[in-house]
């Protein structure tokens, strides 16, 4: 039998170690594949893309196999030989080290890390990109042995290299919230065929074929739970480890871990549609989206780098026909300080990085960012708008009363009610089903019709009957004796044969971090609106317990989207959270759209900008944190890129700085800037 991974309760893999995967990188298609081949037998390829594009400053040099002690072994050698030569030359002063011997054991000390930049730089002019930072370093170095300045090049890519290591370290670390997604489903499950079990392909398993699921084991397609019960670990969906009870006939997904006794599931997804999938393809992408900022950057660079080489080149040169005393050696030591200054290796690795952290650090939140640029939107958010149903409240109704006329047979009009809500999809008509009880199937519904913002329209026993607010009796001219605005709860007004047959009112409850969520938004300086087609009285009382600033009852779609032009018009920047599906012209038109509650619908995450997979509201005010956070982190490494790198740039063009102050400079700044956005991925956002 084929290998299947297990799991711990924790969502933990117990099988296979993530040292038993590698990344690699795929040069051509500029992406990168995670392979695991570990200890599982079959070998599934997985590409991400990769964090920088074509534009020549690749980090990730082919060492995320490799353990952190090889990666810095080169730069240990390389620095033992260069203090033992310092040594040497300023302590011990033997006689046999100089001339041809000097030149080879410094030569020997850059080999290590040189080399690989050499290499690099090569290729990079063999793609078309001359003026990448391989090549500036490689000239700065090489140019300060010609001088004869051996230690000092061998420390500059030393230094350089082990930035290298660091960056290298520091992308790994931010692509293991990808990583760790990626191995959330299985390869293979274990299906039932004639009451034998055999293992296969989870991309071959079918619709219909029914797969059993053992205690620890992940499930990889969507599914209908066809055992009586089973407990399930949602954490790779919702990042909530939280056990989730299902019962025999609800949905079940792919990424969730059965915890007790094996449970039977019937597929009801094809393999490349669960949801799990869709989240893993929105995921992998996201890197695709670029800020503005990180765009800026990379135009930046590819205009900067050979503007500098000029300058580097006009330093060493221009003084000949201006300076009595020009030495052609010292102006050339300027030149290559210069050089290794300009790199912008700090800012082309940091920003990006900046972003893909705040990506990964949402990710591990339970939140899906499409794209850095939204990041960057929603950190300057000043109005989140937000439906109601299944948003703020539970979006599970419950039936509070039923008031039906005295001249209708009341058990034969919730017959029909339960009938007609069975062709809708709205949570009201889950609730009058469970209160109800089965269909009766002896009604026929003819002609059945939804007329949106108002309810159903059907034809029953050939007369009409109405179920929806008291907008559809109205507009059926549909006379009633009931006034609406009294009614605190959702009302569902039944008409038939064009008569007013009564109503149902069912409730809904709030969320328990609703009231939470409008603190932390306020605290954000965020002004929240409630949008919504129920009632105006459910609307306003939902928003007076929970204290959103501005609520509006009974719109219709249309509405909704001018009250969001009304708010865009005075110039502020607007989020609309809601399903995605029905409020999709609101998504549209908003900003950002935040889309609540991943699980529920395949359309959110194809709508939305955001998707938010657990149904905790409290996770709106956290994604725009995270959007602050991330802009100032990547704000604070260009300001301190660029001022550092200033003053040295005129100090070294002046003669007052040395290759040692380039160093800082260039390594110095990128270590510090990585750092800096490495923080993010440490923060917590509660």
């Amino acid at each position: 039998m084929k290998h299947q991974h297990t799991y711990d309760e924790q969502g933990n893999q117990l099988c296979c170690t993530p040292q038993e995967g590698k990344i690699y990188k795929d040069a051509g298609a500029k992406k990168l594949i995670v392979e695991d081949n570990g200890c599982c037998s079959t070998n599934v390829k997985k590409e991400v893309q990769h964090h920088s594009d074509d534009d020549g400053h690749n980090h990730d040099h082919d060492n995320s196999d490799k353990s952190t002690f090889q990666m810095f072994l080169p730069a240990i050698v390389s620095l033992l030989l260069l203090l033992l030569g310092i040594a040497l030359d300023n302590y011990f002063k033997p006689d046999w080290f100089k001339d041809w011997i000097r030149i080879v054991w410094y030569a020997a000390a850059y080999a290590p890390v040189g080399l690989p930049v050499l290499k690099e730089a090569f290729e990079s002019i063999k793609d078309g990109d001359v003026f990448s930072e391989f090549f500036l370093m490689s000239i700065a170095t090489i140019g300060a042995f010609i001088i004869g300045e051996y230690p000092e090049g061998v420390a500059v890519m030393l230094f350089y290299a082990v930035g290298e290591v660091f960056q290298t370290l520091a992308v790994t670390r931010a692509k293991s919230n990808i990583k760790a997604l990626l191995d959330q489903r299985p390869d293979e499950v274990t299906i039932i065929e004639n009451n034998e079990t055999k293992t296969i392909k989870a991309s071959n398993a079918e619709i219909g074929q029914t797969i059993q699921l053992k205690p620890g084991e992940k499930l990889a397609l969507d599914g209908e739970l066809i055992s009586d019960s089973a407990s399930f670990n949602t954490a790779a969906l919702t990042g909530e480890s939280k056990p989730d009870t299902k019962n025999k006939g609800e949905t079940v997904l792919a990424g969730m871990i059965n915890m007790n006794s094996v449970a039977l599931v019937k597929i009801n997804t094809a393999y490349e549609d669960s949801k799990l999938s869709k989240i893993l393809e929105l995921v992998q992408n996201a890197t695709a989206q670029k800020a503005p900022t990180e765009l800026f950057i990379r135009r930046f660079a590819r205009v900067y780098t050979p503007i500098v080489v000029v300058l580097a080149v006009l330093i060493c040169l221009i003084p000949y026909f201006f300076v009595d005393n020009y030495i052609f050696r010292d102006w050339l030591y300027r030149a290559l300080i210069f050089l290794v200054i300009s790199c912008p290796c700090a800012l082309v690795i940091s920003i990006p990085l900046g972003y893909f952290g705040g990506i990964g650090a949402a990710s591990r939140n339970g939140i899906l960012f499409k794209g850095s640029n939204f990041l960057d939107k929603i950190a300057e958010i000043k109005n989140v708008v937000m439906d109601k149903t299944g948003t703020m409240t539970e979006g599970v109704f419950k039936v509070q009363e039923v008031d039906i006329k005295s001249e209708f047979d009341k058990n034969e009009i919730l017959k029909m009610v339960n009938v007609v809500e069975s062709k809708s999809t709205h949570p009201v008509a889950t609730a009058i089903h469970e209160y109800v009880g089965d269909l009766d199937t002896s009604i026929n519904v003819e002609n059945s019709k939804e007329i949106a913002g108002h309810g159903l329209k059907a034809v029953i026993n050939g007369k009409d009957i109405l179920v929806g607010n008291f907008k559809l009796m109205d507009k059926f001219n549909i006379q009633y004796d009931v006034d609406p605005s009294k009614i605190v709860y959702t009302v569902i007004a039944i008409a038939y044969d064009k008569k007013f047959a009564g109503y149902i009112t069912i409730a809904d409850s709030i969320k328990d971090d609703a009231k939470k969520t409008l603190e932390l938004l306020h605290n954000l300086n965020v002004k929240a609106t409630m949008l919504s087609g129920d009632k105006t009285s459910v609307v306003k009382y939902v928003a007076e317990q929970i204290g959103i600033d501005n609520a509006f009852g009974d719109l219709l779609p249309e509405d909704k989207v001018n009250k969001v032009k009304e708010i865009k018009s005075k110039n502020e920047s607007v989020a609309f959270v809601g399903d995605g599906v029905n409020d999709a012209p609101v998504v549209a038109l908003s900003d950002v759209g935040i889309a609540m509650g991943g699980l529920g619908s395949d359309a959110t995450i194809e709508t939305a900008d955001v998707v938010i997979q657990d149904d905790k509201p409290s996770k709106i005010p956290m994604a725009i944190n995270i959007g602050k956070k991330t802009k100032r982190i990547v704000w604070q490494n260009i300001i301190l890129a660029f001022v550092v790198k200033a003053i040295v740039l005129i100090l070294g063009a002046g003669g007052l700085a040395t290759m040692w102050e380039a160093v800082f400079a260039d390594v110095g700044v990128a270590l510090i800037a990585i750092l800096n956005a490495v923080r993010i991925q440490r923060m917590n956002f509660k």
